[in-house]
């Protein structure tokens, strides 16, 4: 089985890793409302996770908007046109 990884490659969180991430192992993980099924995953990159399956799963066309969004947004793109 396999996850996209959800390891963050920049300090302002808007580009993701997403190489494709092994299952190493499953696990359940106890909690109050009951028990959570949980992984340890790792990327060819070496990012690794051990954390519910549920924290390691993310919707790329969210990050998709969010690059697109911050692309129009950037330091390059203020100030007056002419210093541009």
């Amino acid at each position: 089985m396999f996850l996209d990884c959800p390891a963050y490659l920049d300090n302002v969180g808007s580009l993701r890793c997403g190489l494709p991430a092994e299952v190493e192992y499953r696990y359940l993980q106890t909690s109050s409302d009951g028990p959570l099924e949980s992984a340890k995953i790792k990327c060819p990159l070496g990012h690794w996770f051990n954390a519910p399956v549920e924290f390691l799963t993310w919707e790329k066309d969210s990050d998709a908007a969010r690059i697109s969004r911050a692309g129009t947004r950037g330091p390059a793109n203020w100030g007056p046109p002419s210093t541009r």
